[in-house]
């Protein structure tokens, strides 16, 4: 849940947490730990209560529709048969993108993009042609 916030983040949001509810603090996270059991028990009770209407075991992961079809209505053979033509294609999908990406990493070897260019290179790939003397004005 908290996998892309790092510790300072976590850290502001609880102190910013204490200064909005200050004493009241455990109380609102009991309230919303009592309210998360509530949910998980609606939840599992929603999931027995479809377990014995459809005579399965049904988890809640199972109630994508895709996840239903591929475990209640699918057998292996027919998966298979399914994606056996997409996979040819996936393929050849694949080999075209990991050629388009050698072809890029060879204009960008040749353009030289990932080395940022220093003063010094640049002087020196000026053409002889832009030098100006100073002393002619």
């Amino acid at each position: 849940m908290f996998e892309n916030l790092n510790w300072w983040e976590i850290g502001a949001l609880l102190l910013l947490a204490l200064l909005i509810f200050g004493e009241r603090l455990p109380k609102v996270i009991g309230d919303g730990m009592r309210m998360l059991r509530g949910l998980r028990a609606m939840a599992q009770n929603a999931t027995s209560d479809l377990n014995k209407e459809l005579g399965t075991d049904l988890q809640l992961q199972d109630l994508h529709p895709k996840a239903f079809i591929r475990k209640h209505i699918l057998s292996e053979e027919d998966e298979e048969a399914l994606r056996k033509p997409l996979q040819g294609l996936f393929e050849d999908v694949k080999s075209d993108l990991n050629g388009v990406k050698a072809d890029l990493s060879e204009v960008a070897a040749a353009a030289d993009i990932k080395k940022p260019a220093t003063p010094s290179t640049e002087v020196a790939k000026r053409p002889a042609a832009q030098s100006f003397d100073l002393d002619a004005t």
